[in-house]
């Protein structure tokens, strides 16, 4: 059975979601002096491919280890729209199912072509793999909604779009970046930062869709590219960690197992 990753490499090297604390290994013992190598780690549970727990939005979600394994493994689809998007750009629903068969209660994974940006790929750029990313506006968090995925992945450093983030504020105090996107979305959509993203929306495929138990898996990569606009079983397994509000995790595709 061929077996495809779609796991991000993980490092002290990987870049954490802006603001996160990054990931730190060290020896506690040696195989020379102690007789065995150990290791201890400390990380944020947002480095990597993750995923997102309905608690990490949603106080009276679930955490993850309190998710049933089913809920992490089943049919999906993976889209490809890189040849569609670029910096700052908005996806829609009609763009992925325009591209592939998307059913309901899918496993629901996109490629926008960002994870060629990640800290370990030949074209790295961590500032436009985490902030110039495309992301999805209102309309695409209704559809989700009506689709009832089962989860959501994506291989960029977040499921909303990166000017619906936290990001939106840091950026445009170090680089100016949000004054760049809203002149790119006045541009290209007619409207804008502040009219595509109001405050209500604020980082909706989170807040919106955690409390209804549609969570998302963020940094996917590995061989992505393989699975393009195919369907496949795929299935995602963090630790069954009962305290975790999200966690790293192995995400991985199954193409020969039939639906």
């Amino acid at each position: 059975m061929r077996i495809i990753d779609l796991t991000q490499k993980l490092s002290v090297l990987t870049p954490a979601w802006p603001t996160y604390e990054p990931l730190h290994v060290h020896f506690f013992k040696r195989l020379s002096s102690n007789g065995a190598n150990g290791q201890i780690i400390t990380t944020s549970n947002h480095i990597g491919t993750h995923m997102d727990g309905e608690i990490h939005f949603h106080t009276a979600g679930r955490t993850i280890g309190n998710q049933p394994i089913e809920d992490f493994v089943g049919p999906g689809v993976v889209v490809d729209i890189s040849d569609a998007v670029g910096d700052y750009d908005i996806y829609t629903s009609k763009m992925l199912m325009e591209r592939a068969d998307i059913r309901k209660g899918d496993i629901l994974i996109i490629n926008t072509g960002y994870h060629r940006y990640a800290w370990d790929q030949p074209e790295a750029d961590e500032i436009r793999y985490f902030c110039k990313h495309p992301g999805p506006a209102r309309e695409f968090v209704d559809w989700c909604l009506k689709m009832e995925f089962k989860w959501i992945g994506v291989d960029c450093g977040s499921a909303d779009h990166p000017m619906n983030t936290i990001i939106r504020k840091w950026s445009e105090d170090l680089y100016g970046l949000a004054t760049k996107c809203s002149e790119h979305m006045k541009q290209k959509y007619g409207k804008t930062l502040e009219e595509i993203f109001p405050k209500e929306d604020y980082q909706q495929m989170h807040f919106k869709l955690f409390p209804k138990g549609i969570i998302h898996a963020e940094n996917i990569g590995g061989d992505i590219d393989k699975l393009s606009n195919q369907r496949t079983y795929i299935g995602a397994f963090p630790w069954r960690a009962i305290e975790l509000e999200s966690c790293i995790c192995r995400i991985v595709a199954f193409p020969d197992i039939k639906e």
